[in-house]
């Protein structure tokens, strides 16, 4: 936590720093209303099984090989969509506990060899 100067110092910094103005903004892409072709069906039937097997106490119904590929390929078709400039988050808004959050960023860190600093850096430059 910081300290009240620091806090101070921090929020005069921010007011004092140039702003774009609103016409500058980029422009952000509508998401895509994708029709909900087979693949998506598909992706929501596997999605409704996980969740039924959870709330069933059946952890194993999916391999830990079939479940690292499923995160790893929504990771990725997540990050090309918002690199295409598409807006949205990954999971519907309080769809998904925090510490569910915590402990899969944490595994996604861990798995890239990645620290939370770094995330912090990244998220700074990139304004993400």
């Amino acid at each position: 936590m910081s300290s009240p100067k620091r806090a101070a110092k921090t929020v005069i910094k921010t007011a004092k720093a140039p702003r774009r103005p609103a016409a500058a903004q980029p422009a952000l892409k509508a998401v895509a209303r994708a029709p909900d072709n087979a693949v998506s069906a598909d992706a929501k039937k596997v999605a409704s099984a996980i969740e039924r097997s959870i709330v069933d106490g059946k952890l194993d119904l999916i391999s830990v090989e079939a479940l690292q590929k499923l995160v790893a390929a929504a990771a990725r078709v997540y990050t090309a969509r918002v690199e295409a400039g598409e807006r949205f988050n990954p999971v519907p808004h309080n769809s998904i506990s925090a510490t569910d959050v915590m402990v899969t960023a944490s595994g996604l860190l861990r798995a890239a060899d990645l620290a939370v600093f770094e995330l912090g850096m990244w998220q700074s430059w990139t304004g993400r």
